[in-house]
């Protein structure tokens, strides 16, 4: 808020560039100094659970990330849900611990919990004091050997996400949006359904289901741990052969194996809602997995485009044109192909055709090379901060260096990100523009009140964009996708 005598001064770009590098080049070797990859030590238990270890005393703490490689994408018809049920279910007692005694003992402590489900992995992590780190193993250890799966649980928990369901998806105007785009952009993949599962699955789970899964994806040979802060590498390496190496491993999960085809068109969708006061667009775009060499390039093309008021698309559609409320786009970190998705919250009376066609005709300029020095530049300042800030407290080291590890081919990658972010050329990011961002690539949904003439009349309009439209292009982004924290 401004004080009504307050003089602002308007500071040129060369100055916040200059301002900005400074702040980088202190930031970074503050960073280098801080934190290397050599500091990472990591050991693996005889029954295949795998740990990652970073000492980090700057605070009496220390933080635990659990990654389980399970999530929507191991679910197959009939138990839709499963991996995000279980985010419930670790939560309501064990052999030793009994329900709701997890998260009792934990407070008591001095710690705290939460967790996240993905459509590929499914993720806890608790923050303690250092001096609780012991009670910790203790508590992960009896529900990872012991976990209480009994009928009386697994009808109270199922009723809970029932609800859950409708409160996030079914409610949520974005999320019913993005369930139906996926679904027609994956006809084949497990990536087709949202990640809290189908209602008739949700309702016909068995515990036979569940113990299935269990002893499938929680073995220790199924898990990455990670732990960062006030500890030491060989206690921690004592604690866990102490409490989890007697824990028995499984027989290897079989591999996700399905591929999704080749889409042939453009694929389009409408869900009609009663209550949306002005229509959202949604456009995804496929793209492929975390691990591959475009995804550095697809993530800068997605802030280009999309990401934060500077953007393209936000000066055109939201500042100039006043066609859109908001929008962003958003591509969520995956083991196999995926999604990039552009969003647009529209005005109310705006046309979804007018906004479409603004933003092709953006894609086709990038992927034309119409992209300004100093936009990469300002791009590149954006993704090193991001970098930084991931690197700022031990909860983030922790997930940070657990997601490089798992999505990114490895946590070393995680120490030339800035470099990554530096080599991207104005070449690179026409290149992937125009290689998946095309007509034949992407699903287009939308949602309004009722299909009135402006969705009847987008056919026509988009057989009359320019024939540069059908040139390709694609993107990548930030944004986790997960379903429900632990509530």
């Amino acid at each position: 808020m401004k004080c009504k005598n307050t003089k602002t001064h308007k500071v040129s770009e060369p100055l916040i560039s200059k301002l900005l590098i400074t702040l980088l080049a202190f930031g970074i070797s503050h960073l280098s100094f801080a934190t290397t990859v050599d500091d990472i030590k990591g050991f693996t238990l005889k029954n295949g659970m795998e740990f990652l270890v970073l000492e980090d005393h700057s605070i009496p703490n220390a933080n635990m990330y659990l990654f389980w490689k399970v999530g929507s994408r191991n679910e197959v018809p009939g138990i839709t849900g499963l991996s995000h049920f279980f985010e419930h279910m670790m939560f309501n007692g064990a052999k030793k611990y009994g329900p709701k005694e997890f998260d009792r003992v934990m407070e008591s402590h001095g710690g705290g919990n939460n967790a996240y489900t993905s459509e590929n992995i499914t993720a806890y992590t608790n923050w303690f004091p250092a001096k609780a780190t012991e009670k910790i193993f203790d508590l992960e250890a009896d529900r990872i050997a012991n976990l209480l799966i009994d009928e009386k649980m697994l009808e109270s928990e199922r009723n809970v996400v029932a609800s859950e369901r409708i409160t996030r998806l079914e409610n949520s105007n974005f999320s019913i949006l993005q369930e139906e785009v996926k679904g027609s952009a994956f006809r084949a993949h497990p990536y087709s359904w949202a990640i809290i599962g189908h209602e008739s699955d949700i309702k016909n789970w068995q515990k036979a289901d569940l113990e299935n899964y269990f002893s499938t994806y929680y073995a220790p040979n199924n898990a990455l741990v990670v732990m960062v802060g006030d500890l030491k590498v060989e206690d921690i390496k004592a604690l866990a052969t102490k409490y989890f190496s007697n824990i028995p491993a499984n027989d290897t999960p079989r591999d996700v194996h399905t591929i999704e085809p080749e889409q042939k068109g453009e694929r389009r969708v409408f869900v009609e809602k009663e209550s949306a006061k002005a229509p959202e667009l949604l456009i995804a775009y496929k793209v492929p997995e975390s691990s591959h060499e475009d995804t550095f390039a697809l993530d800068v093309l997605g802030t280009l485009l999309a990401d934060g008021a500077s953007s393209r698309l936000h000066r055109k559609l939201v500042d100039e044109m006043e066609l859109a409320t908001d929008l962003f786009f958003y591509s969520p970190m995956s083991f196999d192909p995926n999604l990039f998705y552009l969003y647009v919250d529209a005005r109310i009376g705006a046309s979804t055709d007018e906004i479409e066609k603004v933003i092709y005709e953006e894609i086709h300029n990038i992927s034309s090379g119409e992209i300004e020095d100093r936009e990469l530049s300002k791009i590149k300042n954006i993704k090193t901060m991001d970098f930084y800030h991931q690197m700022e407290t031990i909860n983030k080291k922790a997930n940070t260096i657990g997601t490089y590890q798992l999505f990114y081919g490895g946590y070393e990658k995680l120490f030339r990100t800035p470099e990554i972010y530096g080599a991207i050329t104005k070449k690179d990011v026409a290149r992937v523009a125009k290689k998946y961002l095309s007509r034949s690539n992407r699903t287009v949904g939308k949602l309004a009140n009722k299909e009135s003439e402006d969705i009847t009349t987008e056919n026509q309009h988009l057989s009359s964009v320019n024939s540069r439209t059908r040139t390709k292009k694609e993107a990548t982004s930030p944004l986790p996708v997960v379903v429900g924290e632990k509530i």
